[in-house]
């Protein structure tokens, strides 16, 4: 870092205080009772500011630039606009000693000896605060909330806005040490806000805003008067006693002078945003200085190390492009960096550090040596093992622990030097001098050898990878290239400031100056392309170039050099050249270049480089053939040029070498018929056909399809024909081609219908395959179209299709959540399996859902299933078996659905009456492992509830007992609770609820241990499937011998006269058979020979059934009797109603019986039969 003076002027007075403009145009001084402005770009007085009656001892400016104030020994304090108008002014008690403007709300902090005092534009008044101290200087943080102030009592206190002490810090000289200036660091990259101080104790010492100091204090041997940031914060100026402006980090280390004056600084400022500074001094000298920071930085190859705010190291990999830092926290005078070493110069030692492995990426450096010394040199080399000092004509080897092995003495300045390798403790040095020798040394070497010796000062210097070249920049700017061994000049190059040779490439360098790049090859002529900086190393295609203080890694195309060596056909340079980095089109061109000049070997590696599989295959063919033992070069360059595209140089070398064969296959193959024919002429008429017959072929592939139809057609080609239509989707065309083939066709008239079908004409597609006769491909038409109802009538037609129909009708009903559907119709395909499978995932998926009464009809509809299944001998009591099971699990669920609807719905749509009966019934129907989804816990809990309501509460405590066994739900568990122990509360009997055994007469207990049959008689109850009564009927059975046709045509089958003729009436039709009752004086007190056969036979342990012969069922009445016609094999039940004042209803489907009231309603509400779902307009079985 140099101080250069820009200018300077003297006031008369003493200048107490310094202020920038915030955008750095002008400078505001106070000297003396005036303010001074001063234009900073050449030091002109602009014009002094009279306003103050006493010495000015403060000045700050605004940080928006529209406002600046001052304060003097007067006691007032004046705000001056930025056109150096006066606006405002006020007072305090006392002289006013410094002024500071807030960064964010440009509120004013104002302080005199006694107090201070906060005015903002905003507010009229000044509120002001007293003060414990005599107030020297005062400072805001970047984000405005606290102002600094620091006293003459060597206190620091921290306020708020609002004039409040939030912190306060005591320095340990107490008043011996008054703090003179104190500045808030003003980065915004600070994680906290940092207060440097400066204190006659001659110390400077840095806090943070809670109070905590950071770090030690730092000793000064003067006493600063004034302290300030640059505006970055990255350094700090100070001033005072000392008379010099010394520069320090900001971390307060010391890097150097500014400015050294004749008497004390009073002030000193960085300029906004440069690095300029200018001096107020005591005898009232203004300096105006620009800090000029010299770039310190080494390189090796892709390493680059470079000096960062005066105290770092940056390491910086330019291929990678990491970065590690290392902190020295001293100046940093000189860097070196050689392979895994790095030498940095500090003020009184050097540090050796080396890498952690070997690795060509790690970037972890640790301190190797120390070498505790202060050494003066102008640049610094590191080796394996030694460091290299240069100084002037003098250099000298030093060992890492700073012994000084060997020393050389220069005929001239040393300008430029640089480590060229060698193995360690034997490295090569080039060193370059002002008299323009340039030499090469080794490190264990006493002796210099002399390279050669030009006219002029050597400014850079390189040497080519096979050290057999030399490159040279002197001082005229002129670019000079040797050749070592007989140190010939080899060209030179005007315009040049640095040089470097390509390390990876002999012929190759490249000079910067005059803002370009040139890049050079061998002997050919400079490529020239813009570029800023100085050119410090060439890698590949990376040129490495440093401008200003920063150095990077540009990407250069070697573009340029490889078309030069091409130019002269020399393929191998080309190609050496191009691996150091060119665009895809360069290796494309090389590879064509090469392959023309028969370079195969060139060519190959090219095309390998741009993955040109093609030209690949061809260089393999033509290897193989030069390995048979072909010679022809004419026929290997036709090759490549009909690869190129240039067919006709092509088919004159082919002609040349006697292939005209090849020539015409060429042309042919290309579609080029017009050529062929000129290049046959009057030729072989074989030729000439196979050349039509390809046009054909041709015209039928790019440019003319219609008409290569109709050539086609022509010939009889119909498949062609048909396979072009298809492809282009012309229907019109395929239809025409269908109708007019003959039948026996088949080939091409199937491909026609497979045509049509993909491209959505179904229609011509059916057309075409009953032209055919082959209805099975009619039917799959049908199906893959989902045309069911053709499908469907075909199959009436012909029965031998049902399976190809029903089949995918079935499943495509299942993709579509039709699953009812889907059952049917896999019944109708006669795949009783799958029927059978698709209704068992139905009820398991109902019973997971809850669904209850859909889970009973798909339980009804596997009944039903297996009855039909079980008409197969084989199969007749396994499917019986399941068919009863699958009857009464029917039952349960459709009972049990009310019950779940009961328990989980707010209303319930059944009488209490009806859920009484349906618990009872589900109570005695239960088998022991209850089935999939029903809880007993509900049941138990609806007839404890109903039986409650209705008065039975002996049952409703039974069923309370029967719960506490059981695990309760938590929804129930109180309701379970507070019902056990208000049913205490209730007599314990029953009420007048229990059922009637029809049969018998008996009247039997709510709850039965045998069941739903009559504890007497054990006949079996009868039950309504709405209201779940016990119904008046009574089943009974026929004689051996009597078949159910003889046993119908035995009932009365008498219909109801016009004559009022009271009894029972039936009335039968499609939906349901109904009893109704008339009653007539004749029959009252009839004997009925069923009714004595019940009286007969009742009694008994052992449950004995009514057995009726041909005579009982004579006197019977049709009206009075309900038949279960069950399909075979089972036998149908009988029913007589014994009750003549109640009508009954029973589903033709189903057979369950309903009192004719309910079923008529339910059927309305419904649709159909609740239990079946059969709808009411659907025919009898």
């Amino acid at each position: 870092m140099r101080a250069v003076l820009t200018w300077r002027d003297k006031a008369e007075h003493c200048i107490n205080d310094i202020a920038f403009k915030p955008d750095g145009t002008q400078l505001i001084l106070a000297a003396g009772s005036r303010l001074l402005v001063y234009d900073t770009s050449d030091g002109t007085l602009l014009q002094p500011l009279k306003g103050h009656k006493d010495t000015v001892y403060c000045v700050a400016y605004a940080k928006d630039g529209k406002r600046f104030a001052s304060g003097s020994a007067d006691k007032s304090v004046i705000i001056w606009t930025s056109k150096l108008e006066g606006i405002l002014k006020y007072t305090h008690n006392d002289a006013i000693q410094c002024v500071s403007y807030n960064p964010i709300t440009h509120q004013l902090a104002s302080c005199s000896s006694s107090d201070f005092g906060l005015w903002s534009p905003e507010q009229k008044s000044v509120s002001k605060h007293k003060s414990s101290s005599k107030i020297i200087c005062c400072s805001w943080t970047n984000d405005g909330q606290y102002l600094a102030l620091g006293m003459f009592n060597g206190i620091i206190s921290i306020r708020n806005k609002n004039g409040e002490e939030k912190v306060k810090i005591e320095r340990p000289g107490g008043s011996l040490s008054p703090i003179w200036s104190i500045c808030w660091n003003p980065s915004r990259e600070e994680r906290n806000d940092i207060l440097a101080v400066a204190d006659w104790g001659q110390k400077v010492s840095f806090y943070q805003l809670s109070g905590k100091q950071i770090g030690k204090d730092r000793a000064l041997n003067f006493d600063p008067c004034c302290i300030s940031y640059f505006t970055k914060g990255e350094y700090i100026l100070l001033g005072g006693s000392d008379k010099q402006v010394s520069l320090f980090t900001k971390d307060g280390v010391r890097l150097g002078t500014v400015g050294e004056q004749n008497s004390w600084v009073w002030t000193c400022q960085a300029k906004p945003d440069s690095n300029y500074v200018v001096v107020g001094c005591q005898d009232g000298t203004i300096s105006f200085y620009q800090l000029i920071f010299s770039t310190v930085h080494g390189l090796y190859k892709d390493r680059y190390a470079y000096r960062d705010s005066m105290t770092d190291v940056i390491v910086q990999h330019l291929i990678t492009e990491q970065k590690v830092r290392i902190k020295c926290k001293e100046l940093v005078k000189k860097i070196a960096i050689y392979r895994n070493r790095l030498a940095i110069q500090l003020p009184e030692k050097i540090l050796i550090y080396e890498l952690y492995s070997e690795d060509l990426s790690d970037m972890h450096y640790r301190v190797k040596e120390k070498i505790i010394k202060k050494f003066e040199c102008n640049l610094l080399v590191v080796c394996a093992n030694h460091i290299i000092l240069c100084q002037e004509k003098r250099l000298q080897c030093l060992s890492f622990s700073g012994v000084k092995e060997r020393e050389w003495q220069m005929e001239s300045l040393i300008r430029y030097i640089k480590v060229i390798g060698g193995p360690p403790g034997r490295e090569g040095l080039l060193v370059g001098l002002k008299n323009g020798q340039i030499l090469k040394i080794f490190v264990d070497n006493l002796f210099a050898i002399v390279l050669l010796k030009q006219a002029t000062a050597v400014r850079c210097l390189d040497m080519s990878a096979s050290r057999k070249k030399l490159a040279v920049v002197d001082e005229n700017d002129t670019c000079l290239v040797y050749d070592i061994d007989t140190k010939e000049l080899l060209f030179q190059e005007p315009n040049a400031n640095s040089v470097a040779w390509n390390t990876q490439c002999e012929d190759m360098l490249c000079f910067s100056g005059g803002g370009y790049l040139n890049i050079k090859a061998s002997t050919f002529p400079v490529h020239r392309q813009k570029l800023q900086g100085f050119v410090v190393g060439y890698n590949g295609s990376k040129i490495f170039c440093l401008h200003v203080f920063s150095i990077s890694a540009v990407e250069v195309p070697q573009s340029a050099p490889m078309y030069q060596y091409l130019d002269r056909k020399l393929f191998k340079e080309a190609y050496q050249i191009a691996c150091l980095g060119v665009t895809d089109t360069d290796w494309r061109e090389l590879a064509m270049e090469a392959l023309e000049g028969l370079d195969f070997e060139t060519a190959k590696k090219a095309f390998i480089r741009v993955q040109d599989l093609r030209y690949l295959e061809l260089i393999s063919s033509i290897e193989e053939r030069k390995k048979r033992g072909e010679t022809n070069n004419d026929l290997f360059l036709a090759d490549v040029f009909s690869y190129q595209g240039k067919f006709h140089e092509a088919a004159k070398l082919y002609k040349r070498s006697g292939h005209e064969n090849l020539a015409l296959e060429m042309y042919t193959d290309l579609c080029m018929f017009e050529y062929a024919k000129d290049f046959l002429g009057s030729g072989d008429p074989k030729e000439t056909k196979m050349l039509i017959t390809k046009q054909a072929d041709w015209a039928r592939n790019i440019k003319e399809p219609k008409a290569a139809v109709e050539m086609y057609i022509s010939a009889g080609e119909h498949v062609k024909a048909i396979e072009i239509c298809g492809d282009h989707g012309w229907v019109d065309m395929l239809i025409d081609i269908a109708r007019k083939l003959d039948k026996a066709e088949r080939e091409p008239l199937l491909l026609c219908a497979t045509y049509l079908k993909k491209l959505d004409s179904p229609g011509y597609a059916a057309e075409t395959y009953l032209k055919m006769g082959d209805l099975k491909s009619l039917v799959q038409l049908h199906v893959e179209t989902q045309r069911w109802d053709e499908a469907f009538a075909l199959g009436e037609k012909h029965p031998e299709f049902k399976d190809d129909i029903y089949m995918p009708y079935a499943q495509w009903l299942a993709e579509n959540d039709r699953f009812e559907e889907a059952q049917k119709a896999f019944h109708k395909a006669g795949r009783q399996r799958e029927a059978v499978q698709v209704l068992e995932q139905l009820t398991n998926n109902a019973v997971a859902e809850s669904r209850f009464n859909d889970a009973a009809y798909y339980y009804w509809m596997l009944s039903m299933q297996c009855l039909d299944i079980a008409q197969d001998p084989a199969q007749k009591d396994t499917m019986l078996g399941k068919f009863y099971h699958f009857q009464r699990l029917a039952e349960l669920y459709h009972g049990y659905h009310a019950i779940h609807r009961h328990t989980e719905d707010p209303f319930s749509v059944h009488r209490p009456e009806t859920l009484f009966n349906i618990s009872r019934f589900l109570l005695h129907s239960l088998p022991k492992d209850t089935p999939s989804g029903i809880s007993k816990v509900k049941i138990l809990f609806t007839l404890a509830k109903q039986s409650k309501a209705l008065g039975a509460y002996r049952l409703a405590r039974h069923a309370y007992d029967k719960l506490r066994g059981l695990y309760i739900p938590a929804r129930f568990q109180k309701s379970i609770e507070l019902g056990t122990l208000t049913i205490r509360a209730k007599p314990f009997h029953d009420s007048e609820l229990v059922p009637l055994c029809y049969r018998c007469s008996t009247n039997n207990p709510l709850l039965n241990n045998l069941g739903n049959v009559c504890i007497n008689c054990r006949q079996p109850f009868i039950f309504s499937a709405s209201s779940y009564d016990v119904l008046h009927l009574v089943e009974f059975y026929l004689e051996e011998g009597i078949t159910d046709e003889e046993a119908i045509s035995l009932i009365d089958l008498e219909v109801l006269r016009p004559k009022r003729d009271d009894r029972q009436l039936e009335i039968a039709n499609n939906s349901s058979q109904i009893l109704r009752l008339v009653e007539t004086k004749d029959s009252i007190g009839d004997e009925d020979p069923f009714t004595a056969k019940l009286s007969f036979e009742q009694g008994g342990s052992e449950f004995v059934p009514v057995v009726v012969s041909r005579l009982v069922l004579r006197s019977m009445s049709r009206r009075d009797v309900l038949i279960k016609r069950w399909p075979p094999p089972l036998r149908w039940q009988y029913f007589r109603s014994l009750l003549p004042d109640a009508s009954i209803t029973m589903c033709p489907s189903c057979f369950q019986m309903f009192h004719s009231e309910d079923y008529e309603l339910l059927v309305l509400q419904h649709g159909c039969c609740p239990y079946c779902r059969r709808c009411k307009d659907d025919p009898g079985p």
